[in-house]
């Protein structure tokens, strides 16, 4: 976290809050879409690009449960990754109104 909390518009959290509940219903297309138009607001981008690492990471572990529901713990691989998916979207909004960077623990760090 920082102190651009002064700096950050209204826009800027609006459409970052847009972004992570997006992003619980929608998976990694409102954070692409985004991270894709919206260059010029680094806010905004930033988280973008957060929970679209965080959508990937989700959806790499949806997959792995997948598979791993063959021998039965997949299950609960599968109940793990939605509520974290749900806990980490809840936790992205609510940084979002108050204009703080908001880093999920668990996400790869694909997208730079």
């Amino acid at each position: 976290m920082d102190n651009n909390t002064q700096t950050v518009s209204q826009d800027s959290k609006n459409l970052a809050l847009i972004v992570w509940i997006g992003t619980l219903f929608f998976g990694f297309i409102p954070g692409l879409i985004v991270y894709l138009t919206k260059k010029d607001d680094a806010y905004a981008m930033d988280q973008a690009k957060e929970a679209l690492n965080w959508s990937i990471t989700a959806i790499i572990g949806y997959i792995a449960g997948t598979i791993l529901s063959l021998i039965l713990i997949g299950f609960l691989v599968l109940i793990a990754v939605g509520i974290c998916q749900l806990a980490f979207c809840i936790m992205g909004a609510i940084a979002a109104t108050s204009g703080k960077e908001f880093r999920v623990p668990f996400a790869l760090r694909l997208i730079k």
